[in-house]
């Protein structure tokens, strides 16, 4: 039986409560709790007889247990000591208010403890790191999962020990690689670990065999062979990875386009009115996508463009324009945002954008979210119906792909922030018998070698270049002694220059437990905000927007912010895609230790929306040169995928993509900074492509299914 099918539930001497410890982690199988891998390493492998331990160093030791006992001591602290015999000595380990301990030591047994030499007065003992007891003793030594070898450290979340994992993981390495019929459970033929990868790609690329990866990962005989194993799994995953991507578009590439476009003369010279009459120039970059997208909605074949753009580079009028060629055409284009602020957002500049146009005839646009639904199976007692096509152009969340919103001719789909939009709602396009171009966007910046890897299946366009008049927007990290300055600098700024200002609090965690502290210190934060700008008169001073309000209320907000009526915008990160207040020049950054660069990137954008000079302040109480010289470095930096490739080298990917989109890059081992490595199995899957077919390879293709909802997690 293939080991990814046996279930975590087959594992003998496992609690519930372990088991459910565990599946609230994502492991349910043998498979996905090998895919659990250590953070690091203890080197126990010392194994010394008792009169050869030297004071300072870490040992393993071996021996009978021939005394067991609890001391008390006058200040209330217990000591559980044993003394272990073995053919060359005794000798004393000790642990502190464990009495536990003296029930799980029996006299007679035989027990291995790894521990530090220490030295009390005359006396010598072991300082005990970890212990077993030794029921087999035909190997000794071989039989032992946490002493006498280099023992794996895991991560323990969601109250799963090490030593837990660590017994589990034994048990079915044994199982997958070892020779022991003992450890096979009962009820199934046996699980087996087969190589997924051609003998020759692992040959050329100098790979250890993936069962020996799997067992040197977790119990290495060096350390060396631990980076080796490590170097196997990593390529294995970004293979896979890569592979399912180039499957996904070489079947893309198989379909037909529901509605084909055309762009003939009078379409082209259209297009060409709207360009010329719009209030500003393109700039090259933005004249270069949008010729790629034209020459993709000329094919049969369904665009498959991922367009990104770092903030406030003009992706939004990109997207306006293959919508109008749609409409153009005929067709209908939904036009998908993540939050219904950012919808509302695009509704109101597409709308105000085709007015200042003044084109005629000008499409119909229609917003459609979770509260306009609403609202609309109030008054009709029906969802929305767009089957007659009287809306040209539909801006919404995903409410648009409610089974219920019906659809006529849908030519194109732009879906905006696309990481955060998930497999499940292109399906339902599909279920609505809807093949149309797909154009997805992210301001997330994303070095471009990143991109290639996540989004091997999408066409991939960028736009760098900033529109013209837009100034740099000066970043300052504010030393903790000069906050109240910069407080009085920001009521100058209000005062003097009619600025609105944004101050960011950051969430602590994405847990429904923390994010009610988060927002419990945001209000806090709110409130002491509320008394240093209590002498901003100019109008009403402060407001508060956090995700948990009501899509009322915080539409309420940002209209009152857009509208000029609230000087400062207090908010958790919700305002860090896609809000566009010209008038908005001073983002204030609450610890900004904890976002990462390009998260911090997003921020900033919020400013610098118009031709005014625009400032970003950084307040943090965190002081460690590590994370000060990380701020200076964003202060100094602008460009989006240079932040993001620093971020991916010092931080990992996940403060690329953030917290609350932390399912976007499920990688185990793998490391989107490794560009060398991401080079090779580019490589190696474009020669696989060539001489094999994934249908031959059984296993490889049961590793796939998991790339197969990969980067897109639902929001």
């Amino acid at each position: 039986m293939e080991i990814e099918k046996i279930l975590i539930d087959k594992l003998p001497a496992t609690s519930s409560i372990t088991t459910h410890k565990l599946k609230s982690l994502g492991i349910n199988s043998y498979f996905d709790l090998l895919n659990y891998f250590p953070t690091r390493y203890e080197d126990y492998s010392i194994v010394s007889k008792i009169n050869r331990i030297q004071v300072g160093e870490v040992v393993t030791i071996i021996g009978k247990i021939i005394e067991a006992k609890n001391q008390y001591t006058r200040s209330r602290i217990t000591i559980q000591k044993i003394v272990i015999s073995d053919d060359t000595g005794v000798v004393e380990v000790n642990w502190f208010n464990q009495p536990y301990l003296i029930r799980v030591f029996k006299i007679g047994e035989m027990v291995s403890v790894s521990g530090i030499v220490k030295q009390f007065g005359a006396k010598i003992s072991i300082d005990p790191k970890e212990y077993e007891i030794i029921f087999d003793r035909s190997n000794d030594q071989k039989n032992l999962k946490h002493t006498g070898k280099i023992v794996p450290i895991y991560s323990e979340k969601r109250g799963l020990s090490t030593k837990t994992v660590r017994d589990k993981i034994f048990f079915i390495l044994n199982s997958v690689v070892g020779d022991d019929p003992r450890v096979v459970p009962v009820g199934h033929d046996g699980p087996t670990l087969r190589d997924p990868l051609p003998p020759s790609i692992i040959k050329f690329n100098h790979l250890i065999d993936e069962d020996e990866a799997y067992k040197q990962i977790h119990f290495p005989d060096s350390l060396e062979m631990a980076d080796k194993a490590r170097e196997r799994l990593a390529f294995d995953e970004l293979f896979n990875l890569q592979l399912a991507n180039n499957l996904v578009k070489k079947e893309w590439k198989k379909e037909r386009v529901g509605n084909v476009f055309k762009v003939e003369t009078r379409h082209a010279l259209s297009l060409q009115d709207f360009i010329a009459n719009l209030p500003f120039k393109l700039t090259s970059d933005q004249t270069k996508v949008i010729d790629e997208i034209i020459s993709d909605l000329k094919k049969t074949t369904p665009m498959n463009r991922f367009l990104q753009g770092d903030v406030g580079s003009g992706k939004t009028i990109v997207a306006t324009i293959a919508c109008y060629l749609s409409y153009l055409n005929g067709y209908q284009s939904i036009f998908m945002a993540p939050t219904e602020i950012l919808a509302q957002q695009h509704f109101q500049s597409i709308s105000k954008l085709f007015e200042r146009v003044g084109i005629k005839p000008t499409p119909t646009i229609k917003l459609i979210t979770g509260s306009t639904k609403k609202l609309n199976s109030v008054e009709t007692g029906h969802a929305p119906s767009l089957q007659k096509n009287q809306y040209d152009i539909i801006i919404g969340t995903h409410a648009l792909l409610s089974k219920k919103t019906k659809f006529n001719k849908v030519g194109l789909v732009v879906i905006d922030e696309q990481h955060r939009f998930g497999v499940e709602q292109r399906a339902l396009l599909k279920e609505k018998s809807l093949n149309p171009h797909i154009l997805t966007m992210t301001a997330t910046p994303i070095p471009r070698t990143v991109a290639l890897t996540l989004y091997g299946e999408l066409d991939l366009s960028y736009i760098e270049e900033m529109p013209a008049g837009r100034q740099i927007i000066k970043t300052f990290l504010v030393p903790k002694e000069k906050r109240t300055n910069g407080y009085e600098w920001i009521k100058k700024q209000i005062k003097e220059n009619k600025s609105q200002v944004f101050i960011v609090c950051p969430l602590i965690e994405e847990s429904e437990n923390e994010t009610m502290k988060s927002l419990k210190a945001v209000r806090s934060e709110f409130e002491k905000l509320k008394k240093i700008f209590s002498d901003v008169k100019t109008r009403h001073a402060l407001s508060l927007l956090h995700g948990r309000m009501k899509s009322i209320e915080k539409n309420k907000v940002m209209d009152d912010f857009k509208n000029k009526k609230i000087d400062i915008l207090v908010s958790t990160p919700v305002v860090e895609v896609g809000i566009d207040i010209p008038d908005a020049t001073v983002m204030l950054i609450e610890g900004a230790d904890r976002f990462g660069l390009a998260q911090l990137h997003q921020l900033r954008g919020r400013v610098g929306r118009s031709n005014r000079q625009s400032y970003c302040l950084l307040f943090t109480e965190n002081t460690s040169e590590k994370t000060i010289s990380r701020l200076k470095y964003f202060c100094k930096n602008n460009l989006g995928t240079k932040l993001a490739e620093f971020d991916l080298k010092n931080r990992g990917a996940g403060n690329i993509f953030g917290v609350e989109q932390h399912g976007f890059v499920n990688l185990k081992i793998a490391n989107l900074g490794d560009f060398e490595m991401i080079e090779k199995t580019k490589k190696a899957v474009e020669y696989f492509m060539e001489k094999y077919d994934v249908k031959d390879w059984g296993e490889l293709k049961i590793r796939l299914k998991k790339f197969e909802t990969k980067q897109i997690s639902k929001d």
